[in-house]
């Protein structure tokens, strides 16, 4: 099948989490393939969106207008942005050092867009950017999360990685909501996060921008 608007993300809870969070921002994604505004193709891990020749490959396919990348910044935001933008550099020579703050749209023959979780700035992963999304009543018992996953880290053996305690804190605190437990994309179709943040503007800037939509 052809695509003319490919966005590659990591894995499968950007897949599941961004058609939501576009949805309810006001922008229908479309229920069947012939009918979505945008294909996401989920890599599986960053080793693979970061693979040079897989994304020239996209790049190549058939009938392809828009290409856009999502991934997440983790510990080292600016040496984030020079993997990707070494992957893309040879097809595109003009590319900022820099990744714009609010996303980079790149326009051309082929138009790319590269959005770096959670605010292309920042370090952190999709589970940052849904801490955004935070509702007002909500972000005392964050707060209390947060300490909650720092003690249970400390002083009870929790075994998550310090690099995933975003995603600790999230879960954490969606398990203490009604009802608890709620995956991510659930969260913010159920409004038990709240898609109308700032942040989440600028985002929808560049999707929206990008994806001409």
């Amino acid at each position: 099948m052809i695509y003319e608007k490919v966005l590659l993300v990591e894995g499968e809870e950007d897949k599941r989490v961004i058609p939501e969070l576009v949805e309810a921002n006001g922008v229908q994604w479309g229920d069947k393939p012939k009918d979505r505004i945008v294909e996401i193709k989920p890599l599986h891990g960053i080793e693979k969106l970061l693979d040079k020749n897989l994304i020239n490959i996209e790049l190549k396919a058939s009938g392809l207008k828009i290409l856009g990348i999502i991934l997440d910044a983790d510990e080292y935001p600016s040496k984030r942005w020079q993997s990707i933008r070494n992957c893309l550099i040879e097809r595109i020579p003009d590319l900022p050092e820099h990744l714009p703050q609010s996303g980079l749209i790149h326009p051309g023959e082929i138009k790319v867009g590269v959005w770096m979780m959670p605010d292309n700035r920042e370090r952190g992963m999709l589970e940052t950017f849904l801490q955004f999304l935070l509702p007002e009543n909500g972000k005392e018992l964050w707060r209390f999360s947060e300490q909650s996953c720092l003690q249970a880290k400390k002083d009870q053996g929790a075994c998550f990685k310090d690099c995933h305690s975003d995603k600790a804190k999230i879960h954490t605190w969606l398990a203490w909501q009604n009802p608890p437990g709620r995956q991510l994309h659930n969260a913010i179709t159920e409004r038990i996060l709240s898609p109308a943040s700032p942040q989440a503007s600028v985002f929808m800037q560049w999707f929206t921008g990008l994806f001409e939509v």
